[in-house]
């Protein structure tokens, strides 16, 4: 009896200790199945304004519930700076961001679409640089690291910008033919100079509400409130540039089927800003946001099989060298984050400040 219970104990510890590598990993399939699924709504026909309204609407539905319920002791009133915050979150994220991501998705492709997003956290530390969050002492590795790192990641995300190469398919379908007669509709057509500064201008836009979010959370310190009513800013203010945009195709722009037109919103409205936002949460309280945006190259991996396998993307030479240069770059910077958190200095009070900026929030995330 000794022995089992033992054996028992012994499994608990080794699950505890592996629920954060378990989870992790679980969060990246779940970011890859959104950028899937998105491109496969737009490539269905959906609207791309139309999708951001739908996907940030449901996203506040499924937020609004249990915000109701665990933060209803601790929620704050909302004064007027933070409803502006919530607002310019609103604005930011899901209306500057999630629209340039989809239009530059639309030019490219979601394989290409995730590897330009692990460009984040190093536009994130630039603006940081920027606006005097982060401070960098050339005389300390870490920092250097860091910069060396930002650096690595941009040269990246300019060679997959001018260099194409030769094309390469990982998996061969059925549908292949099928597919990439239709990557020529002017739907999907591949402007990929174009696509990809759309891409970049979203990621500005994702670094931007990070750097937003940590003041918000300052004055609004409950997560799944603010979450719900971010995405309830951005569906609401969507809705003007989708009612606008869509302005001569009436109300079948804004018609669902029992397709990826209502699979796409409710995956990632639910997925990316339910399950996964809690799986974030328990990651973050154990091991921070470092640990988390470590597995961010996991995430193009996985859609870049996916891609090639659901829709037959073809991966470009160029494409596969900038994207490992990014993660290298990537890692960098991580590593130089990581040394900020494990060893805090004089040198760099607001370490703090930048792991709570990295905080993910709910749809915002892809």
């Amino acid at each position: 009896m000794e022995q089992q219970y033992c054996r028992c104990a012994s499994f608990g510890t080794t699950f505890s200790r592996a629920k954060p590598y378990l989870l992790t990993v679980g969060l990246q399939f779940g970011f890859a199945g959104a950028l899937i699924f998105s491109v496969a709504s737009l490539n269905h026909g959906m609207n791309r304004y139309v999708f951001v309204v739908y996907r940030n609407a449901i996203a506040a539905l499924a937020l609004a519930p249990f915000a109701l319920i665990f933060e209803r002791k601790i929620r704050p009133k909302i004064t007027l700076p933070v409803f502006f915050h919530i607002m310019a979150l609103g604005f930011v994220e899901p209306v500057i961001d999630q629209g340039f991501t989809f239009l530059g998705m639309q030019y490219t492709s979601a394989s290409f679409t995730s590897a330009i997003m692990n460009a984040v956290p190093s536009v994130t530390f630039v603006l940081a640089v920027i606006l005097r969050l982060e401070r960098v002492n050339v005389k300390e590795v870490r920092s250097l690291a860091k910069v060396i790192g930002t650096l690595v990641t941009f040269s990246g995300a300019l060679l997959m910008t001018l260099y194409k190469g030769p094309e390469f398919n990982l998996f061969h379908s059925a549908n292949a033919t099928h597919n990439q007669d239709g990557a020529h509709s002017p739907q999907v057509v591949k402007h990929w100079l174009s696509g990809t500064l759309f891409l970049l201008l979203g990621c500005v836009a994702w670094s931007s509400f990070f750097i937003l979010q940590s003041i918000a959370l300052k004055r609004y310190p409950a997560e799944l409130s603010l979450s719900s009513l971010v995405c309830l800013s951005g569906a609401v203010q969507a809705s003007v540039v989708a009612i606008i945009a869509t302005r001569h195709s009436g109300l079948p722009a804004w018609a669902l089927g029992w397709d990826f037109r209502l699979y796409g919103p409710l995956y990632t409205g639910i997925v990316t800003s339910g399950i996964t936002y809690y799986a974030q949460g328990l990651v973050l309280q154990s091991r921070g946001p470092v640990f988390l945006t470590a597995f961010n190259p996991l995430c193009m991996v996985i859609t870049c099989a996916l891609g090639s396998f659901l829709f037959a993307e073809q991966l470009h030479l160029g494409s596969i060298i900038g994207a490992v240069i990014i993660a290298l770059g990537l890692y960098f910077v991580v590593w130089g984050k990581g040394k900020d958190h494990s060893d805090p200095t004089p040198s760099s009070p607001t370490a703090k400040q930048m792991e709570t900026q990295k905080l993910p929030i709910s749809s915002s995330d892809i």
